[in-house]
């Protein structure tokens, strides 16, 4: 007999990491940095996010499925991230985590009062993502993806 879950119904903890956004002013003038003092280089070129008005760059930290790190400059003056550095200069922004599915984990997210950014998936870098407001958990920004990238863990 199969149960299916209820969205009310955590059985076993979100994960793994997925990537660490890092809020950047400029990806070329930061990665030589990272490659310097780590060792870390783009597994690909930066790609473009139009709809968040973000360019990305991600940086593996060892083999897949292992977490990358996610460099994120803003495009223009009015994107969130563009705001977030001009708060905050650059830094930590967020963390994302793998999960079977965006859409359930945002309805179990919705029925125990977490604030949520997205209430429905929306396209990402390597799949569908949505966020938590940093409100929900002490001050920490967090991604949900369902990982259809190249680090996909399922």
């Amino acid at each position: 007999m199969t149960v299916e879950r209820e969205p009310a119904d955590r059985r076993s903890p979100i994960g793994p990491v997925h990537h660490v956004g890092i809020v950047v002013r400029s990806i070329e003038k930061s990665l030589p940095r990272y490659g310097e003092l780590f060792g870390l280089a783009p597994d690909a070129a930066p790609q473009v996010l139009e709809a968040q008005g973000v360019r990305l760059c991600l940086l593996p930290t060892g083999r897949p499925p292992a977490a990358r790190l996610e460099l994120i400059e803003p495009l223009d003056a009015e994107s969130g991230v563009a705001r977030y550095l001009a708060q905050r200069g650059g830094g930590l922004h967020h963390v994302c985590f793998v999960v079977g599915s965006v859409s359930d984990e945002l309805a179990y997210l919705a029925t125990h009062a977490a604030e949520l950014i997205d209430t429905a998936p929306r396209a990402g870098a390597e799949g569908l993502v949505a966020f938590v407001h940093p409100r929900t958990l002490d001050g920490v920004l967090w991604e949900l993806t369902d990982a259809r990238g190249t680090n996909e863990v399922r």
